[in-house]
């Protein structure tokens, strides 16, 4: 019965909410991990039995930012089943979320992004492709999964735009600068006409994967020099806070980056105060 609970709302979440292939397995895993804890009765669960998961799961180590997500998939599977007629009671209503730190993210100065843009060698063909690629992402600012899922007839080199799928499959127009669209053109010119229509591809012709877009980042930033910790999305949070350190809004960098909240792209805020207290102190008589 648990499984066949866990099945309809992840079949709900596919075909109503749209949600990615990626997130739906990883809200399976959330839910087979409660389903283990409670001996998989759904049914019998009640405010405390959820509260005791969590702290158990704190107990192990969890960050306060997973144990927030996995209580929301929670949250909603019981709402699902609330809705459904499944159950009398939403056992989540008496259960508040863990306080959760908001981290600054780790970006990269525009010496260091120009560090590693610069050191793919260029006079073979995947050094040129990987340029292209590292010009893209910090170029539009687009998520690792966003990238490799783009096709050829998604960027539009005349115009200088790009048309990329988010989560949610939420589609969004990016524009993308000169530098980007010079590398994308040069790495089309060498590349070899294939079946695949993947923007970018392995030596195989198929779609490149996370892991060696991830891989091929950290490569080129410990060539670089560069001595900070690099996440997938560095090129991305460098994006944003190179945007809003030259004056950019942030409701416009919310849009470039597909956030659906405008809260989510407030973690760069930390960018506008420290320019705003740079200013006070240039330019105010009593500062």
């Amino acid at each position: 019965m648990s499984h066949y609970l866990i099945d309809n709302f992840l079949n709900y979440l596919k075909v109503e909410r749209g949600l990615s292939l990626n997130t739906i397995q990883a809200y399976k895993m959330d839910l087979k991990q409660l389903g283990k804890s409670v001996n998989s009765d759904f049914f019998e669960v009640d405010s405390s039995i959820i509260g005791r998961h969590i702290a158990s799961l704190r107990e192990k180590g969890y960050l306060s930012s997973t144990l927030n997500r996995k209580l929301s998939v929670i949250r909603m599977f019981y709402l699902f089943l609330f809705s459904e007629g499944k159950i009398n009671s939403n056992p989540l209503q008496a259960i508040s979320s863990p306080r959760r730190k908001r981290k600054i993210p780790c970006y990269l100065s525009l010496k260091e992004v120009e560090g590693i843009l610069q050191t793919p060698l260029t006079n073979t063909f995947y050094g040129l492709r990987n340029r292209a690629i590292l010009e893209v992402l910090y170029g539009s600012g687009i998520r690792i999964s966003e990238l490799i899922g783009l096709e050829r007839g998604d960027i539009n080199l005349k115009t200088g735009w790009l048309k990329v799928f988010g989560k949610g499959s939420r589609e969004r127009m990016i524009p993308i600068g000169k530098q980007a669209q010079l590398w994308v053109r040069r790495y089309l010119r060498e590349r070899k006409e294939g079946k695949d229509t993947s923007l970018f591809c392995n030596r195989y012709g198929k779609k490149l994967s996370r892991q060696y877009c991830w891989k091929m980042i950290k490569k080129y930033a410990k060539i670089a020099g560069i001595k900070k910790i690099i996440s997938p999305h560095t090129l991305r949070h460098s994006f944003a806070t190179h945007l809003l350190s030259h004056d950019a809004d942030l409701r416009s960098v919310q849009e470039l980056l597909g956030h659906v909240n405008i809260t989510t792209t407030q973690i760069y805020t930390h960018i506008t105060q420290e320019r705003l207290k740079k200013v006070y102190k240039k330019y105010h008589p009593r500062a």
